[in-house]
């Protein structure tokens, strides 16, 4: 919700390396920003969550963490630069040149809801991977998770099943 008559209502999109990320972002800019072309009535804030390197590195199992925790991190930060590059290219594209773009390490269900507390968000987005039930027990559920606890309204998106 904007604060001021003057001040656009806010829309975060949360993304990762995934297609359904990328669908939910392609959504999100042909439904709210495109149609509105040179005054698009939200900001648009995407933000991409990277986990902590030395929480990964930590799982039981994994020795040398020490030795391993630079390359793990640099990896991390080059596939998070990789994704952000993609998401601004997204929006060029689609001729949305206001964009704030941030990368912020931590679980992405806590990143994205405290990005829509910073930001005051109106509204979240973010794309289904389209988990089971056994697997989005396993893995948790992103989506589900903000669905519940981000104080805002979220629009999950799913992409459409391909036909066989």
């Amino acid at each position: 919700m904007a604060t001021k008559a003057t001040e656009k209502s806010v829309i975060v999109v949360g993304i990762d390396d995934s297609e359904h990320s990328f669908y939910a972002l392609h959504w999100a800019l042909d439904h709210f920003f495109v149609p509105f072309a040179s005054n698009p009535p939200f900001k648009l804030v995407v933000v991409r969550a990277i986990f902590s390197p030395p929480s990964v590195v930590g799982f039981p199992g994994l020795g040398g963490a020490a030795e391993v925790l630079p390359f793990v991190e640099t990896n991390f930060k080059t596939i998070a630069a990789e994704v952000v590059e993609k998401a601004r290219e997204t929006c060029r594209n689609k001729l949305v040149h206001d964009v704030v773009v941030e990368v912020v390490e931590g679980d992405a269900r806590n990143v994205l809801c405290e990005a829509v507390e910073k930001h005051h968000a109106s509204i979240l987005v973010v794309g289904s991977h389209g988990y089971g039930a056994i697997k989005r027990a396993v893995l948790g559920s992103v989506s589900d998770y903000c669905a519940h606890h981000a104080h805002c309204s979220v629009m999950i998106v799913k992409r459409p099943k391909i036909k066989h």
